[in-house]
């Protein structure tokens, strides 16, 4: 009996111990491609993609898609900003129109083409079965908004007016990210 309580005292705790040791969540990966390098800021827009599959294109594919839309989904967000602020600091009478025009255009730019891509990195891992890719781009802010002004130059379903406002719009936002290359 005694040994059969020495050896409850010595398991139980050896149990607990061990139990203590495993997170429900699992165990902790670091994906590459984590920090500041890869982290948009004040002049880059930046984006990382991941992609599995058993065919190495379609995991490129994969990963190419997704920093993609993630860039995609930065510039809308951005061009929504710049609109909103821009259009509540000026006093023009349709400025809800203005604002609707600037989107659109930002979204045609989008869909249709993203200015200045550049692959900053890309890593491809192969397990036995599975390929994983990971690719991150960038695109500078700078040339993004030079492009999308020559877009609004070509673009004959807005007004003269309508031109002139993103034009300031956009040399605003040209103007602040030369301010911080001096």
């Amino acid at each position: 009996m005694k040994n059969l309580i020495r050896l409850h005292l010595f398991i139980l705790p050896l149990l607990f111990l061990a139990s203590c040791g495993n997170n429900p969540l699992g165990k902790k990966v670091k994906e590459p491609f984590t920090g500041n390098k890869y982290e948009s800021n004040a002049r880059f827009f930046r984006a990382v993609g991941k992609g599995v599959s058993r065919d190495d294109q379609v995991a490129w594919k994969k990963a190419s898609h997704h920093a993609k839309s993630e860039l995609a989904s930065q510039i809308n967000t951005r061009i929504k900003e710049v609109s909103d602020d821009y259009l509540s600091s000026t006093e023009y009478e349709d400025k809800s129109e203005i604002t609707a025009k600037f989107q659109s255009l930002s979204r045609l730019i989008v869909n249709t083409q993203i200015a200045d891509l550049r692959k900053i990195d890309e890593v491809k891992y192969f397990n036995e079965s599975d390929y994983t890719v990971f690719i991150a781009y960038e695109i500078k802010k700078k040339a993004m908004f030079k492009f999308l002004k020559k877009q609004s130059e070509l673009d004959n379903n807005l007004s003269a007016r309508e031109k002139k406002i993103i034009n300031e719009m956009i040399d605003e936002q040209i103007a602040e990210l030369d301010k911080l290359d001096d």
